[in-house]
């Protein structure tokens, strides 16, 4: 048996536990009663874990202390656990599935309102739909659109787009349209209808708004070379997909939560 677990290995070892429970940090911090940035702080191995707190975890992840401290810790999450979830918890909420008709409503409102500057191309939007989507899922742990992005060289890109975009063409919902700006060349998009609200919630709207008032009128490379050092991309694979739970281990600027002034520290 292992004496003595450094914070990295306690994090680590909490983060696998409660995703193969299913439960996202607000659940597990509810439960043993800490606030949702201290749990952060332990994943990260910032934060210590007292007794007190260790006997919480181990009652609603469901390990004994024997089993956390066990070198073949891995093997066991991997055999013990996963066989014990439901069918429907074996996948982290954090795997997105598109709502379409959303997902059209979510860009014809920030065309809505960016179609008409000129340094909001395709680049350009695929950022802004990117944040909102990070951004709502830090604050909520919901996805907003659903979309999925890949760590692609120019940066991150909901994919499936083009086919999104081709129908909403030919249904008479946009306007494709190729122009210069600064002396490249660049494709926009005009909306041809208005959103449909009903389709946003307001914590959607808000979030989507705040994207927009910072970053909709930086050019197509600023918002390049800001997304590339978001934690999600930096912390992905070329070419993999980039999971939303990185969206929790943002630091400033990128977090929209400040979890600084709630850390516990031990």
């Amino acid at each position: 048996m292992q004496d003595k677990l450094t914070k990295k290995d306690i994090g680590f070892r909490v983060t696998e536990l409660r995703k193969r429970k299913g439960l996202s940090q607000e659940d597990l911090a509810k439960q043993v009663q800490i606030s949702r940035s201290s749990l952060t702080q332990i994943e990260l191995g910032n934060r210590g874990v007292d007794v007190l707190e260790m006997y919480k975890l181990s009652v609603h992840l469901g390990f004994s202390l024997d089993e956390f401290l066990s070198p073949d810790f891995d093997q066991q999450a991997d055999s013990g656990i996963q066989e014990q979830l439901p069918a429907g918890k074996r996948e982290r909420i954090a795997v997105p599935s598109i709502p379409i008709e959303k997902f059209k409503n979510t860009l014809l409102y920030i065309l809505e309102r960016c179609a008409g500057k000129p340094n909001v191309g395709e680049t350009v939007l695929s950022k802004l739909l990117y944040f909102s989507d990070f951004n709502y899922y830090e604050l909520y742990e919901e996805h907003l659109t659903g979309a999925t992005y890949r760590k692609l060289p120019f940066g991150p890109v909901p994919q499936k787009i083009d086919h999104i975009i081709q129908q909403m063409i030919e249904q008479g919902q946009l306007q494709r349209v190729k122009t210069v700006y600064r002396g490249f060349a660049q494709t926009r998009y005009l909306p041809l209808v208005k959103p449909n609200l009903k389709e946003l919630k307001a914590s959607e709207i808000n979030t989507i708004d705040g994207v927009i008032e910072q970053m909709s009128d930086w050019s197509a490379a600023a918002i390049s070379q800001y997304s590339h050092k978001d934690m999600p991309w930096l912390a992905s694979k070329d070419g993999e997909e980039i999971n939303y739970e990185l969206a929790f281990y943002r630091e400033a600027p990128f977090s929209v939560r400040n979890y600084g002034e709630e850390m516990e520290e031990q």
